[in-house]
């Protein structure tokens, strides 16, 4: 059954992106890093480096660390913000995404991702550089047009995640999702932090997880201390969803901040405006200062199954034993 329950463990995913186990960190803005995006890939899952948080210089940079730390495979994820064209219906690319785009592409990173937006106008661009293509939805809808834009993996996030998320549960995303789309395959986002989740993502027909919040709760994670204590304090009710942080519904850490945006909801911005103004700020003032209750601390609903701050690899070496474990016990060896 140990042989068995290996393979259950070793997905089209892992074939795909040339990893050891199906887990993927979030690239999540000022936490991830190259750091912890290495970490991750040298523990055999998919680290992610995250653009958002510094200039297309810092991204290059980042990316060369990675290099220098491991040689196994790791991704780049960009928010696909568009603008609208004066006078034209066509949205354009901001400058600073293209800026992140042009350097992922020049790098040749082994998996680009969209965390927002679509990557569909570089996406045959980056498969013609031997690059692979991920990026995320939150309804079948988003996860059609992905894949009719030919990514090579979507990522289905349920309504428990953290940071930019949408409106339906994971337990119905994410079944529909990889319905909707196959024979692309489906990797499972939002609300997943330990192996009996991984686990429940298989069941649903997903090729793998992609974790942000349990990842921030790691030694290797960019984050203030006061960040990741806070998400091993709440509960899975110690989050909400709002538009005060970057214009789009967002979860993250219920605090002083989320409740004085909630009573300001006329003067928020459209993203990515409201981002540039409120949210980047308010990111760096939670993520790297530590002022968990005044600034934009992104969570999910996960942060109730999370008890302490590990290293990468060991909560990585835990999933895949719970994993196994749990296909085991549900394979009727008891």
């Amino acid at each position: 059954m140990a042989t068995k329950t290996r393979s259950a463990l070793h997905t089209p995913l892992c074939d795909l992106l040339g990893i050891r186990y199906p887990i993927c960190q979030a690239g999540m803005g000022w936490v991830a890093r190259s750091s912890l995006a290495a970490a991750v890939s040298a523990a055999g899952g998919l680290g992610v480096i995250a653009a958002a948080h510094g200039t297309p210089a810092h991204l290059r940079d980042e990316i060369q660390r990675v290099r220098d730390l491991t040689d196994k495979p790791f991704g780049v994820d960009v928010l696909f913000a568009t603008i609208r064209a004066a006078g034209d219906e066509v949205e354009q690319f901001t400058d600073q995404v293209k800026g992140w785009i042009d350097v992922a592409l020049e790098e040749r990173v082994p998996v680009l991702i969209a965390g927002l937006g679509n990557p569909g106008p570089v996406t045959s661009q980056a498969h013609r550089l031997g690059i692979k293509v991920m990026a995320l939805c939150g309804n079948v809808k988003q996860a059609r047009d992905h894949a009719a834009n030919g990514v090579d993996v979507v990522i289905a996030q349920g309504h428990e995640a953290g940071g930019h998320t949408g409106r339906i549960g994971g337990m119905v995303l994410i079944p529909a999702a990889v319905d909707a789309v196959a024979p692309v395959p489906v990797v499972a986002a939002g609300g997943v932090a330990d192996g009996r989740g991984l686990a429940a993502t298989l069941a649903l027909g997903a090729v793998g997880v992609w974790m942000g919040t349990r990842f921030i709760a790691t030694h290797e994670a960019y984050g203030h201390d006061n960040y990741k204590k806070k998400i091993v304090a709440i509960d899975e009710e110690g989050t909400v969803v709002h538009r005060g942080a970057t214009g789009k519904p967002c979860r993250a850490i219920r605090n002083d901040f989320t409740r004085e945006w909630e009573k300001r909801t006329a003067e928020i911005l459209p993203f990515p405006l409201q981002a540039q103004r409120v949210g980047f700020p308010a990111a760096i003032r939670a993520r790297e200062e530590g002022d968990i209750e005044n600034g934009h601390a992104a969570c999910g609903q996960s942060a109730g199954l999370i008890s302490e701050i590990v290293p990468a690899r060991e909560l990585i070496e835990q999933m895949i034993a719970e994993a196994a474990a749990t296909l085991h016990r549900l394979g009727g060896n008891h």
